[in-house]
């Protein structure tokens, strides 16, 4: 009860807001009352919200702070949920916050390292160079001399990102409780993907654990670059970098002024977005304008490594098988590979999902190949995904905002040129080496292999069952003889409130 009324409660704060925003749009179709309940909420006044739904939406997540600012970003990978444009809308969503004061983020710095702040750094500047809503960043000299950039984790947002999640598991606990359609999408584990995902973020260590691991895949590689670590001077609220120079990547006229062509920066992003996602698996998640800068020599580097993705090698080849049959027009093959991955189940028709990829394929890949975008096509699969009961794949979802991301900065250098034909013979390269004869060759061998080095410590362990059932015989425990035969259990059903009406709820308690 005391979780529900804490609950309750803040769901009236986010109400209240998101109606002075006219953005409870999202519940209109499953609460028809939802825009009396937003006059209801404003009290009778107008919205103060303009534009776009999605912009509307944007502005009440910034206002209700750090948690829904990253949850707002992470819906913005939705595109098979909010429509693209609503998406599109939220992915602009800045994460910029007012700065805090400069003596709390001194105190979080000494707290971390264990000692005054001159002991580590000979110079530091109070003026934050940027305020989001996890952290801040400040530029200053180490010790030794070396020029750093230190982020500086927010005060207190742990706390409010822990109580606002709280809120998120409530409420997805009632939708899978109480709207069955919508358990496909899994939004309990949703939550907890983006827990996960937050959770890290508000620890700098992992942070710079990210960024020398990305440092380090692109070692020799000097097209794109990373910052170097500062582990001594890095803590759970603490990270220090080296400081980078550079011009950011969206200034093209600038670019040019230095003598940079932008068609061969452009390649270089290409290469690196191609070589972190099939070649490494590890890829910079967030990579928009802001974060990504080009230096004296035109190449790339990159900074902010809180949201970073990740695709096993068994994703990045049906990635590829994908990708390959869309671009030569095998839908069929497209079709297939959904069903080999276990992202469709066999129960539904190869045929008619065939039929769906071609019919999402043809308007986008008919275009000016300047104009194809991999990442909305991509996106729009997601979104035919509930006729065939596609279970969400977060994974994909992040790669395809991503893309989404890469293909918007190729159009800034370049409008002319196709980020995805400049990366073709890459990842035809890979698809040989990943996807043909030598490589399925090679994959057996190493299975075989492996279950030879594997087979010795089997026949012993069958050796001592054997023994063990020999001198003291078999037993089995009641509860796994149920599990062995299974056990039919009733399916559960409820009549309860679905968690559309939580809202609705929470006004009526308050107005009570």
């Amino acid at each position: 009860m005391i979780r529900a009324a804490r609950n309750l409660n803040r769901l009236f704060t986010i109400g209240r807001v998101l109606a002075r925003h006219d953005a409870l749009f999202l519940l209109e179709d499953a609460l028809p009352a939802a825009r009396h309940l937003s006059a209801l909420l404003r009290g009778g006044k107008p919205p103060v919200g303009q534009g776009r739904p999605g912009e509307r939406l944007a502005v009440a997540l910034t206002e209700l702070g750090p948690t829904f600012i990253k949850l707002g970003q992470a819906l913005s990978t939705r595109a098979d949920l909010l429509g693209e444009e609503m998406a599109a809308d939220l992915s602009g969503l800045q994460d910029k916050l007012p700065p805090f004061p400069a003596h709390e983020a001194r105190q979080i710095i000494e707290e971390e390292l264990g000692g005054p702040l001159d002991q580590f750094y000979s110079s530091f500047d109070d003026t934050p160079v940027a305020a989001a809503s996890i952290a801040q960043v400040h530029f200053a000299v180490t010790a030794d001399g070396r020029e750093a950039a230190v982020k500086v984790l927010r005060p207190g947002v742990e706390a409010k990102f822990h109580r606002d999640i709280d809120l998120l598991y409530w409420l997805a606990e009632w939708a899978e409780l109480t709207v069955p359609r919508i358990r496909r999408l899994k939004p309990v584990e949703t939550v907890k993907t983006f827990e996960d995902s937050v959770t890290l973020e508000m620890d700098l260590r992992f942070e710079a654990a990210a960024a020398a691991e990305l440092g380090e895949n692109f070692r020799g590689d000097e097209s794109f670059r990373v910052p170097e670590v500062d582990w001594l001077r890095t803590g759970r609220r603490l990270l220090t970098l080296e400081r980078v120079y550079g011009t950011p990547v969206d200034e093209v006229e600038t670019l040019r002024a230095a003598g940079h062509d932008p068609a061969a920066i452009l390649a270089k992003a290409a290469e690196a977005f191609f070589n972190q996602v099939f070649r490494d698996g590890f890829f910079h998640a967030d990579m928009h304008p802001g974060n990504l800068f080009i230096d004296a020599g035109g190449n790339l580097v990159a900074v902010d490594f809180g949201i970073m993705g990740r695709v096993d090698q068994r994703t990045r080849r049906f990635l590829g098988e994908m990708l390959l049959g869309f671009l030569s027009g095998d839908y069929r093959k497209v079709a297939e590979v959904h069903f080999a991955a276990g992202y469709v189940s066999a129960e539904h028709s190869v045929d008619a999902f065939t039929q769906a990829a071609r019919s999402i394929a043809e308007p986008i890949l008919g275009r000016p190949i300047n104009e194809i975008s991999i990442a909305k096509l991509l996106g729009q699969l997601f979104q035919v995904t509930e006729t065939f009961a596609m279970e969400t794949q977060p994974q994909l979802l992040m790669l395809q905002k991503s893309m989404l991301v890469a293909e918007g900065v190729g159009r800034i250098l370049d409008p002319q040129v196709n980020m995805w034909q400049m990366a073709q013979p890459l990842i035809e390269g890979w698809m040989r080496a990943n996807l043909g004869p030598e490589a399925k060759v090679r994959e057996t061998v190493i299975n075989v292999v492996g279950a030879l080095e594997r087979l010795p410590r089997l026949l012993n362990d069958t050796e001592k069952t054997y023994a063990m059932l020999v001198n003291q015989g078999l037993k089995l425990h009641p509860d796994t003889v149920k599990t062995i035969f299974g056990e039919q259990h009733p399916r559960r059903t409820s009549s309860m409130f679905g968690w559309v009406l939580a809202a609705l709820l929470a006004v009526l308690l308050v107005l009570k």
